[in-house]
């Protein structure tokens, strides 16, 4: 009997679990967008109410939000969110480049 291990690298958590490449990198995007979101957020130092309305959204969506619940979030939803959270928010193409700034 052999105890040989096969050993996998990845370069993100997100390779490691997404069934593809492109699902992969969609992750990567959200869920960096979404943590500058909460500490962009985070930094108002406002009631989730009050922050729930400066970002135009209902306060259980924030909850959501600030709680990293990426699953309930598009790409598309969380860089409409930019705006009122006062974020820039700009995209790195290239051979390679996964870098959101």
């Amino acid at each position: 009997m052999s105890d040989h291990v096969h050993i996998e690298r990845f370069s993100s958590v997100w390779d490691a679990l997404e069934e593809t490449p492109r699902e992969a990198a969609n992750m990567r995007l959200r869920s960096r967008l979404m943590l500058e979101l909460i500490r962009s957020i985070s930094a108002w130092e406002l009631s989730q109410k009050a922050a729930a309305k400066r970002l135009g959204i209902s306060q259980p969506r924030l909850n959501d939000l600030l709680n990293g619940k990426i699953d309930k979030f598009s790409l598309d939803a969380l860089v409409n969110l930019s705006e009122p959270a006062q974020l820039d928010v700009d995209l790195c193409f290239g051979q390679g480049a996964t870098q959101l700034a």
